[in-house]
């Protein structure tokens, strides 16, 4: 604690991991729900470092992961109009 202020949680992303695993891209997806547990639990153990690190993990493959599934879905919706 900086100041006699304490630190607010890092997200987990969690909800958004399971959005990506169910609708965009599952590996990624899985991927992302391992780093948002992890976060989940660095932040209940209170090592805060770890958590941010974990969080910045999960949402970067949250990011991606969506990427590809929009980029999958635009490939899908253009072969079948072109078919």
């Amino acid at each position: 604690m900086e100041g006699g202020q304490p630190r607010a949680a890092a997200p987990s992303y969690l909800g958004w991991s399971i959005f990506n695993t169910l609708c965009c891209c599952l590996p990624l997806g899985i991927a992302a729900i391992v780093c948002s547990c992890r976060a989940q639990n660095a932040n209940t153990m209170g090592e805060t470092a770890t958590a941010e690190e974990a969080s910045r993990t999960a949402k970067t493959l949250n990011i991606i992961g969506l990427v590809c599934g929009i980029i999958l879905i635009i490939i899908v919706i253009a072969i079948k109009a072109s078919g």
